[in-house]
């Protein structure tokens, strides 16, 4: 197999990190260590797959081994293992091709997540927070951490916007794709003649940019401070703790009110208007990598309908890759699992063919 040099350097590194991280000295740094534990990480998936390669391969090589022996019975278990782990093989190496593609430079991040009702009217604002509640299961499940910057709710009980971070291990890897329109197929509760309706939720995923990433001038900056309101306008805080930001250059708006300190809303709203203007010069590259791409994913186009959820006949689509599931409950209860990796296999699949037609 290609690549064994390159696959040989990998583990290397992995064991080397694996010994630094039982260093005292790194041990008593929490800071170091935490750092050493990313870098390790990132080498886990793919050392853990070429070491099941090679035992694979050297189980072949036993077997191959076994043909020359004068037993009819040895030789024909030999013969029947070794079609039973060539296909496993053959499966390993093409995940290693993946595998070495050059990865995302965004995957390790944390996201911003933005959850807006679309057309359907109250009906849109229930399927926005049901996608909100979707999202916020399935962080569970990773160990995430989610923080809500801010929430519109609808008189209804839905959410016509919801911002919030999530943070934990390869966030925006595992969320990227679920940028875009997400429509939904369903009898609202209040239709008395039982008609099916058509609504839609935008969402957009973005990686969180720190300050090395996006630089913010103060000058384009107008920060303007009020009092926290609840709904229907009541007053909950009398201090004016809530923050609104304005980057005049760009118009990007974002408010903060969920803190009562006005230092803890400014640095929200910061992290919220960096990720914003982050995004902005991903899709500027995004779109110029696009004309000589076949497949361009993740760009956060509003416009596309990535999704539908048919509630009538418990399916879901995903119209990129033309799979269907009829596990509504459980996806909208967390699992996105088989969803999320259909979809990341797909697309891994199109950059390795892309990469093959390259060299």
């Amino acid at each position: 197999m290609q690549y064994l040099d390159k696959l040989d350097g990998l583990e290397a590194r992995f064991e080397e990190l694996t010994a630094k991280m039982a260093d005292p000295e790194i041990l008593s740094d929490p800071d170091l260590y935490r750092k050493t534990a990313i870098q390790q990480s990132e080498f886990a998936e793919i050392v853990s797959t070429y070491r099941e390669w090679k035992k694979v391969t050297a189980d072949i090589e036993g077997a191959r081994l076994m043909l020359s022996e004068s037993d009819a019975e040895l030789i024909a278990m030999a013969q029947e293992d070794i079609e039973r782990l060539q296909p496993v093989l053959t499966k390993l190496e093409e995940q290693l091709k993946i595998l070495l593609l050059p990865r995302d430079p965004n995957d390790g991040k944390n996201v911003v997540l933005e959850i807006r009702k679309g057309t359907g009217g109250d009906e849109a604002s229930l399927f926005a927070g049901e996608l909100f509640r979707m999202y916020l299961k399935y962080a569970e499940t990773k160990g995430w951490k989610v923080d809500v910057v801010s929430v519109s709710e609808s008189e209804v009980g839905g959410m016509n916007e919801v911002l919030a971070t999530i943070s934990g291990q390869k966030v925006y890897s595992q969320l990227k794709y679920e940028s875009g329109v997400h429509r939904v197929q369903r009898v609202p509760a209040t239709e008395a003649s039982g008609r099916i309706h058509t609504s839609a939720a935008t969402v957009a995923v973005l990686p969180e940019a720190e300050e090395v990433d996006v630089q913010i001038n103060d000058k384009d900056l107008r920060i303007d401070t009020f009092c926290s309101s609840g709904p229907g306008g009541q007053s909950v805080n009398t201090t004016y703790s809530a923050v609104r930001l304005t980057h005049i250059p760009t118009g990007i708006v974002v408010s903060q009110q969920d803190e009562k300190s006005q230092i803890k809303n400014r640095a929200k709203a910061m992290k919220v208007l960096r990720s914003r203007l982050y995004e902005m010069e991903l899709r500027k590259q995004q779109e110029a990598i696009a004309k000589d791409r076949r497949s361009q994913v993740g760009t956060g186009e509003r416009s596309e309908k990535i999704r539908t959820y048919n509630f009538p006949q418990s399916r879901i689509t995903d119209h990129r890759v033309n799979f269907t599931t009829h596990q509504m409950n459980e996806v909208l209860n967390g699992d996105l699992t088989e969803l999320l990796d259909h979809l990341s296999m797909h697309y891994q699949s199109e950059k390795l063919k892309d990469a093959t037609a390259v060299s």
